[in-house]
């Protein structure tokens, strides 16, 4: 998903379209004009989406303001995320600075504005009417019109071939119930001493999951602390009565614990480049700027890469890198060549 501008009304109003694209098979999902591209428009535009076409099982868009509270400066999660965690929806961003990673959706813009935004700018009076005129290019775009990427036949017949998932979305609360899978409880941020807190009572979830979002699901008298579904801690339940109809409390079949990776709980120190950046199996993480040319100890725990100094969590970020060079990475503990240059 992405969001594209420069598109005007006939008194020189200008829209945005929020937009979004199926990986597979380029079929359109979002083309919502929007006259300002804030957070309840985006995420309308994301809940109409799931109505309409089922829900995904990732999200790929941008490090904007109105996806993500990466680069923001509130605790986050913006209300894109919510609803993405709230619908078990993974939610996938680019690394900085790197516009190509969404190119099939930024392909799509340029052919929405050479097919639709040019030959009908400032021709419509009203946002209404835009979209309308919009839908119907959509609806041609995804039956009718071929594309040559999947071999010239249009998306809709590559989309078809997907199986939806059923997704109930409300209002005021964009929101959805997946069916056949593992029901969804209330999400949680971890703070920096691996705790979440629940309905006026804190719950350990770890130190490993500092910063990292977490789902809580409260039911038969157990709080059960989920991570990218796995199952990371459970507690007995301490809500009081008058707070236990706050929680989800959904009825789930027996889980299943899955071990944690083999490389989980092993370290190495990697000194932060000028930007607060170390580098990992050949991709870059970032602790902060606070951090430049300090050692970072990089560690590999439930499937995030964890960045700590002095014994102390700064930052965890999900693995970007290529599992198969890990054993590379940690057989240089110091991230330096294992043979210098012979001296001159």
């Amino acid at each position: 998903m992405d969001i594209v501008g420069r598109f005007f009304l006939a008194d020189g109003t200008e829209l945005s379209a929020v937009t979004g694209i199926d990986d597979h098979s380029r079929f359109c999902v979002s083309a919502r004009l929007v006259a300002r591209a804030t957070a309840k428009p985006v995420c309308d535009a994301l809940a109409l989406a799931m109505r309409t076409h089922g829900v995904p099982e990732s999200i790929l868009t941008d490090n904007g303001k109105v996806f993500t509270a990466r680069f923001g400066r509130g605790p986050g999660p913006v209300l894109f995320d919510r609803i993405c965690a709230e619908n078990g929806v993974r939610h996938l961003l680019t690394a900085p600075y790197s516009p190509t990673t969404t190119g099939k959706v930024e392909r799509f813009h340029k052919t929405l504005r050479a097919g639709w935004g040019r030959p009908n700018e400032r021709r419509h009076v009203t946002l209404s009417e835009a979209q309308e005129s919009l839908d119907a290019w959509v609806l041609e775009y995804n039956t009718a019109r071929p594309h040559q990427s999947i071999g010239n036949r249009p998306p809709v017949e590559r989309f078809a071939l997907a199986a939806v998932r059923a997704v109930e979305v409300t209002d005021d609360k964009p929101a959805a119930k997946v069916t056949g899978g593992r029901p969804a409880g209330v999400s949680r941020w971890v703070d920096q001493s691996g705790m979440i807190s629940l309905a006026g009572f804190s719950y350990r979830a770890g130190p490993s999951f500092a910063g990292e979002h977490v789902e809580v699901v409260v039911s038969a008298g157990v709080v059960e602390i989920w991570h990218h579904g796995v199952l990371v801690a459970s507690h007995a339940q301490r809500l009081r009565a008058d707070q236990i109809d706050r929680v989800q409390r959904p009825e789930r079949a027996p889980v299943t614990r899955r071990a944690r990776d083999a490389t989980a709980g092993l370290t190495v120190t990697r000194i932060a480049d000028g930007d607060g950046v170390v580098s990992f199996a050949a991709t870059p993480y970032r602790a902060g700027r606070a951090w430049a040319r300090q050692n970072i100890d990089v560690t590999i725990v439930a499937g995030s890469v964890q960045l700590s100094a002095d014994g102390k969590v700064i930052r965890v970020h999900p693995i970007r890198h290529d599992r198969s060079r890990e054993l590379g990475a940690f057989a240089n503990p110091k991230g330096r060549p294992r043979h210098g240059r012979k001296p001159a």
